[in-house]
């Protein structure tokens, strides 16, 4: 049975405003910056035999990030259904951070029983990532297709995955060791020179390409940092 968080863990983090300061015209026309706390809101979806074998990453992920005293949500789903019924939950629970652990080819991603391909996942996931960001614990699914379904004007702040294939066992370390750098660096906050520096060093300790992708002011809104250790 999956663990709750008790009442022995460390109090939620006080919200703070993601973007800058809303001028008054927003606040009067309710656009000004949503409030987000800066924990993890984690989606799963592997396929039957992962599940019978416990190869869920994800679920893994939750318990040692909870184990740190960070707010962390997790929801198992199988259906493209499910994963448009879960979007709005991770978009109210003003968690910062979307973490998708699943299957995933260069044009699409999988739950248990559905592809869903980049083009029909822009519009199911971008509406709700507007100033968040993003990271895709899918083998080879973060790439330009993706950064263009999802990074419009309203688009996430960023997109991070792996750029090649990657076990459950090595996903569950790897990722567990990234959260770990970026909140011990600042527990508030991911800047993108720290999320950088903290992919360099998983690709030099695990020997697994990473996939970074940040928003800009113009088009296509999009760009792939080199990372080179």
């Amino acid at each position: 049975m999956r663990k709750r968080h008790d009442s022995h863990s460390q109090p939620r983090m006080k919200a703070t405003a993601i973007g800058p300061k809303p001028s008054p015209s927003q606040v009067a026309s309710g656009k000004a910056a949503r409030r987000t706390y800066p924990s993890l809101f984690i989606l799963e979806s592997v396929g039957f035999d992962d599940e019978a074998a416990g190869r869920l990453e994800g679920d893994i992920l939750s318990q040692i990030l909870r184990l740190s005293g960070k707010d962390t949500e997790y929801r198992y789903i199988r259906t493209q259904q499910e994963l448009e019924a879960v979007l709005p939950h991770f978009e109210a629970s003003d968690l910062r951070y979307l973490h998708i652990s699943c299957h995933g080819s260069e044009e699409s991603l999988f739950t248990t029983l559905d592809e869903i391909p980049f083009a029909e996942l822009g519009p199911i996931l971008r509406p709700h990532l507007s100033g968040r960001r993003l990271f895709v614990s899918a083998c080879e699914a973060v790439n330009a297709d993706l950064a263009e379904a999802l990074m419009k004007k309203q688009g996430c702040f960023s997109i991070v995955g792996p750029a090649a294939d990657i076990g459950f066992d090595e996903a569950a370390v790897m990722w567990a060791a990234f959260y770990h750098l970026m909140f011990k660096e600042n527990p508030r906050a991911m800047k993108a020179s720290v999320i950088e520096s903290a992919l360099l060093k998983l690709i030099e300790t695990f020997e697994v390409p990473m996939t970074y992708i940040r928003r800009t002011g113009r088009r296509p809104y999009w760009r792939q940092i080199e990372l080179e250790p």
